[in-house]
């Protein structure tokens, strides 16, 4: 019976050196999970509509920003700061002249949507990205994500707009 005590006792100590050792939830090397969004959430081109924006300069698009349901009452709400689970979206295209809408004004005067440049998500998890501000920030061109050292500059660029719980967009009802 000793010698089954002493057993337990051994594997109970190294079941607790291995936990106390084994790398920490995130990577396997032990680093913790990326402070971005890596995956594009399901069924974002269904979400209801929050606004619209326009980036002029080099930028030179439009963006239709979305938003799922959680983010749709907290705008209607005027709730700050957002509720984790909230997912904001911005769909950026190229504007181009329309030709056929130009030739009806009979100027240069319509634009419309081009090709796409990127889509952008805002998800909040106040606790998973509490190192950003509450917030997961997310770009991905062509389906693929960006790559970390471009996604660390989400975050100083929002923390800006700490006013509006670092979120750009107003809601246009």
């Amino acid at each position: 019976m000793k010698h089954f005590t002493f057993f337990l006792g051994a594997v109970a100590t190294i079941a607790g050196l291995v936990a106390l050792f084994a790398p920490a939830p995130g990577h396997a090397n032990g680093e913790p999970a990326p402070i971005f969004v890596t995956e594009i959430p399901h069924g974002y081109r269904d979400w209801q509509w929050i606004s619209s924006a326009h980036e002029a300069g080099n930028l030179n698009s439009f963006g239709a920003v979305l938003g799922n349901d959680v983010a749709i009452n907290a705008y209607r709400q005027g709730k700050l700061p957002f509720p984790d689970g909230t997912i904001i979206a911005a769909l950026h295209y190229r504007y181009i002249p329309s030709e056929e809408n130009n030739k009806v004004f009979g100027q240069a005067q319509s634009f419309v949507p081009g090709p796409p440049t990127n889509v952008q998500f805002m998800v909040k998890d106040s606790t998973k990205y509490a190192a950003t501000g509450g917030w997961g920030f997310a770009h991905f061109a062509d389906g693929k994500p960006g790559d970390a050292a471009f996604m660390q500059t989400c975050f100083p660029c929002h923390e800006k707009a700490k006013a509006s719980d670092l979120v750009f967009t107003h809601y246009a009802p």
